[in-house]
């Protein structure tokens, strides 16, 4: 349409009417009409012409506040000036330099262009050139998104090149918005990996809650689980719901009344354990709490071991059956306690009790201490003596034995680890799950 302007001196439109009281209002100049002739007087625009216009080129928006002395020197400058009239710097190691790597360049039409190894000539680029191509590859209307390295070769495949593609390539993507958002989560570790331990049994806890599970036959739907950190002993009972009051019942009866008052008790920030009423009741019997961050919930690291393990148990044990779980809780429960742990080398029961405790197995196949112990009660009763008498050093070789495990899965663990440190200011992506 605006090829047409020059075969007329105006544009007119006949306005409406208007009464006497109503006033005009003033428009804005459009950018339509801030590109038009200046001697071309423009009453009023019309929004919806008859004449379909052809749809404007793309335009590349470059990176924010980017001028021409942002670019620095033009590299292709000195090679020019070699191929074209010989000169070279004073320096005689750039000079030398500049010869060699001039041998791969040639002039076509006051274009520089590269000498490829198996493609073509590669046309040599510079500032905001290089930004109309990086972004037309990676986010143009045939873009791909593509990671650094595939979007340089993409691009030198298209006949392009400038020394610092790659590097470059590997900036823009990195910056693209789009790509941020939707990338695959990072899963190697950004911490060191710092274990917690108990120097005795019952000294340190670990607390949670599973739920909501599918509803039981008996109408509870969720699980609190406490581990003690030194024998991974689980004590673990169902609710319909948990509140403040309901934790602080289980820890009455499960926990102070059967093992004694521990001296910490580590757990998340729950509504249940953060309570003023849980909080002051922990003081009152003079319990630690430690709490850990929502940054880091692998803080409390035993208790999601101990809800992984008790999960996993379940649902072997269940068909079709889904709210029969809580039948077969105590059962899951006592395998574990029966079962040896490979950090410490012994089972629960017997870091807790002194001795391993008699199963199924043991009564349909009789051993020793079924089929001769009962008839000899004085070797009998001799032998659970000395099992007692020694389980204190057999629970310091399960400590060193811990200790050791503990140190071999933070060297695996710091192996992967990649350092992504937070700073004020930063911004982040934070997924809702």
């Amino acid at each position: 349409m605006t090829n047409l302007l020059h075969h007329w001196n105006f544009l007119k439109k006949k306005p409406r009417r208007k009464s006497k009281d109503q006033e005009v209002p003033i428009k804005e100049p459009s950018q339509t009409e801030q590109s038009l002739p200046v001697d071309v007087k423009v009453q009023e625009t019309i929004e919806d012409p008859d004449i379909p216009s052809e749809p404007e080129p793309r335009k590349f928006i470059l990176k924010d506040n980017t001028s021409a002395n942002d670019w620095g020197a033009d590299w292709r400058v000195p090679i020019k000036i070699f191929i074209l009239n010989g000169e070279l710097p004073s320096n005689k190691w750039q000079a030398r330099k500049l010869k060699i790597i001039s041998a791969k360049y040639c002039i076509i039409k006051e274009s520089l262009y590269k000498r490829g190894v198996s493609d073509p000539y590669l046309l040599c680029i510079f500032g905001p050139e290089v930004e109309i191509v990086t972004s037309e590859v990676h986010e143009g209307l045939c873009g791909s998104h593509s990671s650094g390295r595939a979007m340089a070769f993409k691009i030198k495949r298209l006949g392009y090149f400038w020394p610092t593609m790659i590097s470059d390539c590997i900036d823009y993507a990195k910056r693209c918005k789009k790509c941020q958002m939707h990338a695959p989560l990072i899963h190697q570790p950004s911490e060191i990996l710092s274990s917690i331990s108990a120097p005795y049994p019952f000294m340190r806890w670990s607390m949670d809650i599973v739920g909501p599970m599918h509803r039981s036959t008996r109408g509870v739907q969720y699980l609190l689980v406490l581990t003690d950190y030194f024998s991974k002993w689980i004590e673990a009972e169902a609710y319909i719901s948990i509140q403040d009051s309901v934790v602080k019942t289980f820890l009455w009866k499960h926990i102070i009344y059967g093992y004694g008052v521990p001296y910490e008790i580590v757990t998340d920030n729950g509504p249940q354990f953060i309570s003023n009423d849980f909080e002051d009741f922990c003081s009152a019997w003079g319990i630690k709490l430690s709490y850990s961050t929502p940054r880091y919930p692998q803080g409390n690291g035993q208790a999601e071991a101990s809800n992984k393990t008790i999960l996993s148990n379940l649902k072997k044990r269940l068909n079709a059956r889904k709210g029969g779980w809580y039948d077969e809780l105590q059962p899951v429960l006592w395998a574990y306690r029966t079962t040896p742990s490979r950090a410490t080398g012994e089972t629960p029961l017997s870091l807790v009790y002194g001795m391993e405790a008699v199963v199924p197995a043991e009564l349909n196949v009789p051993v020793l201490r079924q089929s001769e112990a009962p008839f000899n009660e004085e070797s009998n009763s001799k032998l659970l003596e000395d099992v007692l008498n020694t389980i204190d050093e057999r629970r310091d070789q399960s400590l060193i034995r811990l200790q050791n495990y503990q140190q071999l899965t933070a060297r695996y663990y710091n192996s992967k680890l990649k350092n992504r440190p937070l700073n004020v200011g930063d911004f982040v992506l934070r997924f809702r799950v």
